[in-house]
């Protein structure tokens, strides 16, 4: 029976962009053909509020894909950095500050408004053809930005000595736009069309979540400029569909970088991870293979097989055991295993000399974020061996549960205990308390002399 073929990444997207973009052209299509639809909405604060929060966005996500420059070096979050710090200090310069003493913005501050548009548009959408990294990165970015900067002052001062030579922006009573505004926001939508292909190129070349996520913001933001070119508005105390479509255009680019991030911070800690077990192989692996060697030459120079095989055969056993131990780890780690089946080995592997019965409790409900599994799995793992070594324990528990929004992480063992106030427990138990620690969980011990010891985490909520 043959299995049914998964459908590729870029071609799920591709469709579901070409429907989305499908459902925008129709509406288009609807408001250029009815004068009608084109509907505006006088209400300057309304229109301060929506300024203020592309403000508010433009700004983090310049503050995020620096925060992405800074370790990578890309110039792809260079470009993109630039694009939204100049969106958000235009929107800041030359929007809401000039708008918030309720007077019309002036003829100045509204077309370097739309000179600060065309320009971080411009550079969001040669984002994705730029290709390499910069050597100094810090200094990069601050070049760029007060670059970016210097540009946005430069417009200001043209428009504000050319003042009397523009054209007053259209008020919503008439029915033609100026030539110049028309000119300027068609420049911004083909800016728009530019940063839609270039991101779709990336998304299929790169497979990078991230490209996803702009080409659909690029998509809202291109819409949005169409919607402006059909809409003779440029007075501040109107607002239309355009405006909705850009704040949400905004936000979604938000979510993209954010998840990038995100995504960023998890590949760093799974690095870690792996440089941590590899720490692991080298201090236990590699010392039951040398031991194996050193057993080995002994034989080889004439010492007594009664003595040397035993040692042998159980420096072979305990390095296969950590052998296992670090392939689970670093399966669990790399999410090319499923968290419970790797545990679920994991505790196979440990019980299978007979020396200690482990029960596993795995609740469905749980969630846990790949950092968190990451954690957890090294906890489990930290607290048995603790148990194993140290707790002379028959028996031992763990259960990963979830009661109402709380999640815990619980290993019981029927040990000989400790007294948790005079004895605070060794390095392993250290290391689960900065593991629990890492992830934002709260570590906790029960034990009392000959009844055993409880180990609880509180996961974050």
């Amino acid at each position: 029976m043959s299995t049914p073929r998964r459908r590729d990444p870029y071609q799920s997207w591709l469709l579901g962009e070409l429907l989305l973009v499908g459902v925008l052209g129709a509406s288009l299509a609807l408001f250029v053909t009815n004068k009608r639809l084109r509907t505006t909405f006088e209400a300057p604060e309304l229109g301060l509020v929506i300024n203020t929060s592309i403000l508010l966005t433009a700004t983090i996500v310049a503050v995020l894909a620096g925060v992405r420059f800074s370790v990578d070096g890309r110039r792809f979050d260079l470009l993109l950095t630039c694009g939204f710090f100049a969106s958000a200090l235009g929107t800041a310069a030359f929007a809401v500050v000039p708008a918030l003493d309720g007077d019309p913005v002036g003829r100045a501050e509204g077309w370097t408004d739309v000179g600060a548009r065309v320009l971080a548009m411009g550079l969001v959408a040669a984002a994705p053809f730029a290709a390499g990294r910069s050597a100094n990165g810090r200094l990069a970015l601050r070049g760029a930005l007060a670059g970016c900067a210097a540009v946005l002052a430069l417009l200001w001062l043209l428009g504000a000595s050319a003042q009397a030579l523009l054209p007053e922006l259209a008020p919503p009573n008439r029915s033609e736009a100026p030539a110049l505004l028309t000119l300027s926001v068609g420049l911004e939508a083909l800016l728009g069309l530019a940063a839609l292909v270039g991101f779709g190129l990336s998304y299929r070349n790169r497979r990078e979540n991230l490209d996803r996520w702009l080409a659909l913001g690029a998509t809202l933001l291109l819409f949005s400029s169409l919607h402006r070119v059909f809409t003779p508005l440029g007075s501040s105390a109107f607002v239309s569909l355009a405006d909705f479509l850009r704040m949400l255009g905004f936000v979604v680019l938000l979510v993209g970088v954010w998840s990038a991030i995100r995504s960023a911070e998890f590949g760093r800690a799974v690095a870690e991870e792996r440089a941590r077990v590899a720490r692991e192989i080298h201090d236990g692996l590699a010392q039951y293979l040398f031991a194996i060697s050193t057993h080995a030459s002994m034989l080889e120079t004439g010492a007594s097989r009664e003595d040397i095989v035993p040692r042998l055969k159980h420096a072979a056993a305990a390095a296969q055991q950590e052998a296992r131990f670090a392939v689970l780890a670093l399966s669990s780690a790399s999410g090319s295993a499923p968290f419970d089946a790797a545990l679920r080995r994991y505790v196979d592997v440990l019980t299978a000399d007979g020396a200690l019965d482990v029960e596993l409790e795995i609740d469905e409900r749980v969630g846990l974020a790949p950092d968190e599994q990451i954690e957890v799995f090294r906890i489990v793992q930290e607290g048995l061996a603790n148990v194993r070594r140290h707790a002379g324990a028959k028996r031992a528990q763990v259960r990963i549960a979830r009661e109402g929004n709380q999640r815990t992480v619980t290993i019981r063992d029927d040990g000989s205990g400790f007294d948790v106030e005079r004895n605070g427990g060794g390095q392993g138990l250290k290391n689960i308390r900065a593991r629990a620690t890492s992830i934002d969980g709260v570590c906790s011990v029960r034990s009392r002399p000959g009844r055993g010891t409880a180990l609880e985490v509180t996961l974050r909520a």
